[in-house]
């Protein structure tokens, strides 16, 4: 079993704690946000909590162990130098974890790549401001439109959209069976549907 490398990029020299029985029982967002002020012990309970599906997501990504195991300890080397741009209010602490870890685990998968040979010139494709602003006042509403969901619903919708899990890798992590992570996937794309159609129609 890997551990957690903190020697190699905590700012300080580690020190030991316990894990309190009450942070055991905080949920995600508030250990990511803990781990935002510098606890190293909310990181601890985060790895504990999460490191085991995160190599499992990546090493099907990956295909590698030794690899799989690099990208878990990049992932919580992101945690806890970005913990503080969690906003809670956007959603859950397990989607953004997972989120951290999809990106961890791509550029595992680009290291492995021959850098690209330099694109020629070509007309910005960026958008302009008008355009920037609809897309992030259509991004607003969606996320707004996610908080009315039920939660059992909201769940598998942020793990699977925002965090790229596929819907076995849903059910896995939820502990559920893959029949109930598609009900559950239809329904809210259904009521989202219905929420954002008088809006963004």
């Amino acid at each position: 079993m890997f551990t957690l490398a903190v020697d190699l990029w905590l700012p300080s020299p580690p020190r030991r704690a316990s894990i309190s029985s009450v942070m055991v029982d905080e949920s995600d967002g508030q250990l990511i946000q803990r781990t935002g002020a510098g606890d190293r012990r909310a990181l601890e309970m985060l790895y504990r909590r999460y490191s085991r599906s995160v190599l499992g997501l990546a090493l099907r990504r990956l295909g590698d162990r030794g690899r799989a195991e690099d990208a878990v300890q990049d992932t919580f080397a992101a945690i806890w130098r970005s913990a503080r741009s969690y906003k809670p209010e956007r959603g859950p602490g397990a989607p953004w974890l997972f989120a951290v870890a999809r990106n961890a685990i791509a550029d595992g998968g680009r290291r492995r790549l021959e850098p690209p040979a330099e694109a020629p010139d070509e007309p910005s494709r960026e958008a302009g401001p008008d355009e920037r602003a609809e897309q992030e006042w259509v991004s607003w509403r969606v996320h707004s439109a996610l908080e009315e969901l039920p939660e059992h619903e909201r769940e598998v919708i942020s793990l699977a959209y925002w965090s790229g899990l596929s819907q076995s890798e849903v059910a896995q992590f939820l502990n559920i069976p893959l029949g109930t992570v598609k009900t559950r996937t239809r329904a809210a794309l259904a009521r989202l549907a219905d929420v954002l159609e008088e809006e963004l129609g």
